[in-house]
């Protein structure tokens, strides 16, 4: 009998924008002024204010319950300047931009059931991995 993924041991929640009724998944429309770009091109700052999102502590697992939820955050991407082209042809992929460093803040709340959760500040965050560039995949790969 299949029973879908498990679910990870250490998840404690899950928190996802909900699936559009398009069928078009973990996405939000980012507001006119939620990305700003500084004017040497090398910062990238993406803040949103009460995203709807969803709550699923067991997600990916199929008997999981979502509550809606609003997220708050601030992510902010910096250039290193160091040059990343990946070019895969037959998967009709093409990455072209630079390494970067990334910082996050975030809150999110569930009123339904008094939960709400901050992270520590933008100053304190640091990540292992980040690029900043232009993808250019499928049917626009050749144009």
């Amino acid at each position: 009998m299949f029973r879908g993924p498990a679910v990870p041991a250490n998840l404690i929640r899950d928190f996802h924008p909900p699936i559009a009724p398009s069928g078009l998944y973990w996405v939000v429309p980012v507001p006119e002024r939620g990305l700003t770009i500084s004017p040497d091109g090398n910062t990238f700052t993406l803040e949103m204010q009460n995203v709807p999102v969803v709550d699923q502590p067991r997600w990916p697992a199929l008997d999981s319950i979502a509550t809606p939820a609003r997220m708050t955050f601030k992510m902010v991407w910096k250039s290193t300047g160091e040059s990343v082209k990946y070019d895969d042809s037959s998967k009709h992929f093409r990455f072209t931009g630079t390494r970067a460093t990334c910082q996050l803040e975030a809150q999110v709340e569930v009123p339904s059931i008094g939960f709400s959760w901050k992270s520590d500040p933008l100053n304190t965050s640091k990540s292992d991995f980040a690029l900043i560039g232009e993808e250019v995949n499928g049917r626009y790969y050749d144009i």
